[in-house]
């Protein structure tokens, strides 16, 4: 598998103390597509660079900062997509050193390929004694507008502090 699909970090936003840590230094496979291409529909790569702020959010009932946290996703993507991402994570420490997972849910709004609107992206990533995996994947459905019937899953890439993306995705052909 070519260095830049498999040279991905998981990314895992840990709140610990209040503070938030990127783990970035592990490789990571991109999954499959869920919904394959019909006769109708094309497949395509959108690739660019996105700016992310994770930001965690206070203690309640429900997070402690150390063993479970909540943050949002705040991100600007640049390149064959134009837009925005907005959404909300859930993480949770293993009680082993570099053992951690989370979840999320983000709604990714913008223009592509010539077409605008939104769609919904679920992220999951676990990382086990430090071997990462991750997945993100289009909710199927989800797309508004110009993304109506659109599917695939996103790759991160991230080289130092630079977040680039692809996005692999099928979407129907316009009649």
């Amino acid at each position: 598998m070519p260095d830049s699909v498999v040279t991905f970090a998981l990314g895992v936003a840990l709140a610990l103390g209040g503070q938030a840590v990127l783990h970035d230094r592990a490789p990571m496979l991109t999954a499959a597509i869920l919904m394959p291409p019909t006769e109708t529909s094309m497949s395509m790569h959108a690739r660019g660079t996105f700016e992310v702020q994770i930001t965690p959010q206070p203690i309640d009932a429900f997070t402690d900062a150390t063993t479970l946290g909540r943050m949002t996703i705040d991100k600007q993507f640049s390149g064959d997509l134009i837009g925005t991402g907005k959404g909300q994570m859930l993480t949770g420490m293993g009680t082993v050193k570099g053992s951690a997972a989370y979840s999320a849910i983000e709604r990714v709004t913008g223009t592509m390929a010539g077409r605008q609107g939104s769609f919904v992206l679920q992220h999951t990533g676990v990382m086990a004694k430090g071997e990462q995996t991750l997945a993100i994947t289009i909710v199927p459905d989800s797309g508004t507008e110009g993304f109506a019937g659109i599917s695939g899953t996103l790759a991160i890439i991230i080289d130092g502090k630079k977040h680039s993306y692809d996005l692999e995705y099928s979407l129907p052909s316009v009649p």
